[in-house]
C-alpha cells in the first residue's frame, strides 16, 4: 500500500501550523478525559457481601487479603476457564502490557493490582510461568466470584473486564467496572497504533483482533 500517493504533503512549516492546532484538540480531548474520571469517581459504590476465597501461590486468601495492605485494589479479569489449555489470547495481549508498571509503581500510590480467572491455579501458573510474566494472579475456582462479577456464567462463557474496589477496615466496595473498549486504559499498544500512519489497520479483518497472537506464537 502507498500512502504517499493520495496524502497531502506539505512544507515543515505549515506542518508545524497544522500540528499545533490538533495539538489544540488532543488538549482538549484530554481535558475532556480527566473531567469524566473525575465523575466516574464520584459514581455511587455498591458493597460486596459475600466472603470470597482464592487459590495463589502463597496459599489460600480471602478477597481482603488480596488488597496486600493497600485501600485500593484493581482486578483484571482474565478470560481462562478451568479445562482450558491456555488462556484467552486476547487477554495474553492485554497482559504484555501490564509490565513493571501495574505490579511496581501502583502500590506507591496505594493501589494494588490482581489478575483473577476461574482455572485452577496450577493451570494458571503454568501459563505464567510460559508467559514470562510476573504480576500477581491468583484462582477464583470453586467460588461464585467471576459469576457475581457477571464475567462468567460459570460454564465456559468467560468475559474480559476491569473492576476497582476500596476497602475500609472490614468492609469492601466495587467502585467502577468496564469492559470492551474500555479496557484499552490498560492496553498502550492499541493507543500507539492510532498514531502511526495505517492505524489499526483492522478494517479488512474477519474481526478486529484477528491478527492478534499470544507473543510466542507470532514466528510459527
Amino acid at each position: 500500500m502507498n500512502l504517499t500517493k493520495n496524502h497531502e504533503i506539505v512544507g515543515r512549516s505549515e506542518w508545524i501550523k497544522i500540528r499545533e492546532e490538533y495539538l489544540k484538540k488532543e488538549k482538549a480531548m484530554t481535558k475532556g478525559r480527566d473531567k469524566l474520571a473525575a465523575q466516574i469517581r464520584e459514581m455511587p459504590w455498591v458493597k460486596l457481601e459475600k466472603k470470597y476465597t482464592f487459590q495463589t501461590s502463597e496459599g489460600q486468601k480471602s478477597f481482603a487479603d488480596l488488597f496486600d495492605e493497600k485501600s485500593q485494589l484493581v482486578v483484571y479479569h482474565f478470560m481462562f476457564a478451568p479445562g482450558w489449555e491456555e488462556g484467552c489470547k486476547n487477554c495474553s495481549f492485554w497482559a504484555d502490557n501490564f509490565g513493571l508498571a501495574l505490579p511496581y509503581h501502583l502500590p506507591h500510590r496505594d493501589v494494588s493490582f490482581k489478575v483473577i480467572s476461574r482455572a485452577p491455579l496450577k493451570e494458571i501458573e503454568t501459563y505464567k510461568r510460559r508467559m514470562g510474566w510476573n504480576f500477581g494472579w491468583v484462582s477464583s475456582n470453586g467460588s461464585d466470584f467471576n459469576i457475581d462479577l457477571r464475567v462468567s456464567d460459570g460454564k465456559d462463557e468467560e468475559s474480559p473486564g476491569m473492576s476497582i474496589f476500596y476497602r475500609e477496615k472490614e468492609d469492601i466496595y466495587q467502585t467502577y467496572f468496564t469492559t470492551g473498549r474500555g479496557l484499552e486504559v490498560l492496553n498502550p499498544t492499541y493507543g500507539i497504533l492510532d498514531l502511526v500512519p495505517k492505524g489499526r489497520d483492522e478494517a479488512k479483518l474477519e474481526f478486529t483482533m484477528d491478527w492478534v497472537k499470544r507473543y510466542d506464537e507470532y514466528s510459527k
